[in-house]
């Protein structure tokens, strides 16, 4: 079926980890884009029980998104696609399971640093995750939970088609030390947001001038 010369380039969404040992493989494009985004914001408040502090933010809010990513190999399939024909979709599905897995080299090594008598070994940091979702959205994020559902296999019960609900938990100056770069993404994105709030108070104060409403009109002020 030929494409409509009007149809939208559309973008697809991504999580990305910056893994300097491996960057490719920390590339994760969603092959279908979500049809729905859950996004769950809780304010952070002082928490305090005087009146005076009841309206106190003391930073951004916790914010938890969810959704659910379909990966499908019927296409590369049908092309021949070889690593489809071996594997299926388990590279896929690898890509995502490995975003809570520290690398086996340091397991290993950790391993024998114990072995050796070490007594205590700080834990490695995953690497900076980021959920890209258009050019206004790129969120530095932690993969909180991941439930994969596989609904296909081939012959050699590789799996060729699943669901993964994906857990994401947005990091924001709450949570990052100032020196990370994530930190500074955070900031632009509240900054962003800031600008296209105003925008919709400049709408509204339109609406407001255009039918003569006056100021104290409710969602129009």
């Amino acid at each position: 079926m030929m494409s409509s010369p009007v149809a939208p380039d559309w973008s697809k969404g991504a999580i990305v980890a910056a893994d300097p040992d491996d960057p490719l493989a920390s590339i994760i494009v969603f092959q279908y884009n979500p049809f729905n985004v859950r996004r769950d914001l809780q304010p952070t408040t002082s928490g305090g029980g005087a009146r005076t502090e009841a309206l106190r933010l003391e930073g951004a809010p916790e914010e938890n998104i969810q959704m659910r990513v379909e990966i499908d190999a019927a296409d590369q399939l049908e092309t021949g696609d070889e690593d489809a024909q071996l594997m299926g979709i388990y590279p896929q599905l690898s890509a995502l399971e490995m975003l809570l897995y520290p690398k086996s080299k340091w397991v290993t090594e950790t391993t024998n640093r114990l072995q050796q008598g070490e007594m205590e070994i700080i834990p490695p940091e995953a690497p900076s995750t980021f959920l890209v979702w258009g050019n206004r959205r790129v969120l530095p994020v932690r993969l909180t939970s991941l439930s994969i559902t596989e609904q296909m296999y081939d012959s050699n019960l590789n799996p060729i088609r699943a669901e993964a609900a994906l857990g994401l938990r947005v990091l924001s100056y709450n949570d990052l030390l100032p020196a990370h770069p994530s930190y500074a993404l955070f900031m632009a994105h509240q900054v962003e947001k800031e600008a296209m709030a105003v925008k919709r108070s400049a709408v509204r104060r339109s609406v407001r001038n255009a039918t003569g409403l006056p100021s104290g009109t409710p969602g129009l002020s």
